[in-house]
């Protein structure tokens, strides 16, 4: 197939199975945490909704792993997860309920 001088054909996006989801939010998370231990963000190209979501599960997966707040901002070309704001509190519970809160407004 031939195409007009100077154009290229349009990328076409195979959407990933949901064994590739698992995979990758597994695979991914352990590099995740690394790269937050080591840098305190991680910035990864997500400029589909997939990627997006895909990189927000394993932020999730990482504040679980880590048992620290993790946070996650998309600008529509790239995604930055770091960690969030913890803040002293007087419990255990207290402090779950806080992990809970953060984890779950990460997601939106």
């Amino acid at each position: 197939m031939t195409h007009p001088l100077g154009t290229q054909p349009a990328h076409r996006h195979t959407p990933l199975s949901a064994e590739e989801k698992a995979r990758s939010e597994a695979n991914f998370a352990p590099f995740v945490a690394q790269q937050l231990v080591a840098n305190g963000r991680f910035r990864v190209s997500a400029d589909t909704p997939e990627m997006v979501e895909l990189f927000q599960a394993v932020a999730r997966r990482v504040g679980e792993m880590l048992g620290r707040p993790v946070v996650s901002y998309a600008n529509g070309r790239y995604m930055v997860i770091t960690f969030g704001q913890e803040e002293a509190s007087d419990s255990p519970a207290e402090a779950s309920a806080q992990h809970r809160s953060d984890r779950q407004a990460s997601s939106m």
